[in-house]
């Protein structure tokens, strides 16, 4: 059989999302089933990690018996079975990679080690196989943030990452702050819509300093300014907020694609979704002459699909991977530099 009639099952636990996805040829999702936690975690104003371990639990059987059927596949046709291994939580992670072990054993197929982060990289060859390399990823969700520079498949350099808080965490702080619940992305986004971005000139931290990031200055200007001016508008402090993270992620994607002299410029993880970082995004790119590519918001949140991808790239490269690995809730993404 080709590498390119080659069907993955993926299967992703590493937070509060329980999900599993076929793809086929590394590009071809047919189908993708995410179930999410998001009521389970709201009232506590983030994820709780047991919660999230008995959720994933009692729904990866169904959630991975559904991509199945909606993939019109049986165990008989998948190829192999890949889980995100890392970075993540541990009892999360723990569930995936145990129930992707069992479906290897059982249906004689290999079992693939994805790590969570490269994963993310490959969510845009999901949606646009003809990126080019060399690739700079922005990569930013509530536990990471991040620019690295795909070299070739499997090769990586990362290039600057966050020195404190990652930028989704920041927003997940500062919405928790001003009321606006959880998640803090999207709440975020909405509550700027009937703000002022200049309203208040909240700090660009580590503007002109490099690659790397610092958002928790950032949040804490937040908290300083509205308890000082308590009659503050909150929809102008979400945008103003909003507009000091993404002045800094966009400057800092576009240095890094000019040192590297990248091709194309992509975006991925959570904070991904968020409607100014979009437009800004897309913006630069075409001011800068590069291909920009943005994924849809539903390969921005955790998703199997993208797992599915990164497994079937994997196997291509380094072939299976052995039973004996083991969840690593703290997983770094190997580079060549």
């Amino acid at each position: 059989m080709s590498d390119a009639e080659l069907i993955i099952l993926g299967i992703e636990t590493s937070c509060d999302e329980t999900a599993a996805a076929c793809v086929r040829g590394g590009t071809d999702v047919l189908s993708s089933v995410v179930s999410s936690q998001v009521d389970l975690h709201a009232r506590f104003g983030g994820v709780v990690p047991e919660i999230a371990s008995r959720a994933h639990n009692e729904l990866i059987i169904p959630v991975t018996a559904r991509a199945l059927v909606e993939a019109g596949l049986d165990g008989s046709r998948i190829d192999a079975v890949a889980a995100t291994t890392g970075p993540g939580l541990i009892g999360a992670l723990l569930v995936g990679v145990s129930a992707a072990k069992a479906l290897a054993l059982t249906w004689d197929v290999p079992f693939i080690s994805v790590n969570h982060l490269e994963a993310h990289l490959y969510a845009a060859f999901l949606e646009d196989p003809e990126l080019t390399f060399p690739l700079v990823v922005l990569l930013v969700s509530g536990g990471h943030t991040m620019l690295v520079c795909m070299e070739g498949h499997g090769r990586y350099r990362l290039l600057g990452s966050t020195l404190d808080d990652a930028a989704g965490e920041a927003f997940d702080k500062v919405a928790r702050f001003l009321g606006l619940g959880y998640p803090g992305g999207p709440a975020i986004d909405h509550e700027a819509l009937s703000g002022d971005p200049e309203a208040i000139a909240f700090p660009r931290s580590m503007m002109d300093q490099g690659l790397d990031f610092s958002f928790s200055g950032l949040k804490t200007s937040v908290v300083n300014y509205v308890r000082k001016h308590p009659e503050v508008s909150t929809a102008d402090v979400a945008a103003s907020f909003q507009a000091a993270v993404v002045d800094v992620l966009v400057t800092k994607a576009r240095r890094a694609a000019a040192e590297v002299g990248a091709t194309a410029l992509a975006i991925g993880g959570g904070v991904a979704a968020n409607s100014l970082l979009r437009e800004q995004f897309l913006g630069a790119c075409a001011t800068d002459g590069l291909h920009g590519f943005l994924p849809s918001r539903s390969m921005c949140t955790d998703n199997a699909a993208m797992i599915a991808s990164a497994g079937w790239y994997e196997y291509r490269l380094h072939g299976s991977s052995s039973l004996a690995t083991g969840a690593n809730p703290n997983l770094r993404l190997s580079t060549i530099a």
